[in-house]
């Protein structure tokens, strides 16, 4: 994929610098972290849900905040302590993660479990009523209360 250079647009717009980071961010190279493997799903016209591949860890060693419109997940394995054994291959991944979600206006976090080795976010977009569409009615006038502007003629 080529990279693209959004320099000229920087200089003429204003308020578009987050989006042209984010399309700066998806355009990253197939190298790009892969770990922990996740999914995104849309379970209802407005809530959503990532779903983690975490296998190994455990409820305290995974962080979860959301933060303006960045919900981060972390996590960290407490050091294994094992007496009387020698693991001889390692092949279930435990090693630090740092995964970092934009989310869109009005979307937050309504909770998080971690259920056979998954971690599910749970989020929900909840537009404030201010923002919302509203219908206006129409009304009809008769003719007796409509408002004529008369004009006065000049000499």
């Amino acid at each position: 994929m080529r990279h693209v250079d959004f320099s000229p647009l920087y200089r003429s717009t204003v308020g578009f610098d987050r989006l042209f980071t984010i399309l700066d961010s998806l355009a990253q190279p197939e190298g790009a972290q892969t770990y922990p493997p996740y999914n995104i799903e849309r379970t209802g016209d407005n809530t959503y849900r990532i779903t983690m591949a975490v296998a190994g860890f455990s409820e305290d060693e995974i962080q979860i905040e959301a933060h303006r419109n960045q919900l981060k997940v972390t996590g960290e394995k407490a050091a294994e302590k094992s007496e009387g054994s020698e693991t001889l291959y390692r092949g279930i991944a435990s090693r630090a993660f740092e995964r970092r979600f934009h989310l869109a206006d009005f979307v937050e976090v309504n909770g998080a479990s971690l259920k056979n080795g998954l971690l599910h976010i749970d989020l929900k977009r909840e537009i404030p009523e201010e923002m919302k569409p509203r219908k206006i009615a129409v009304t009809a006038l008769s003719d007796n209360e409509a408002k004529q502007i008369e004009a006065k003629a000049t000499h």
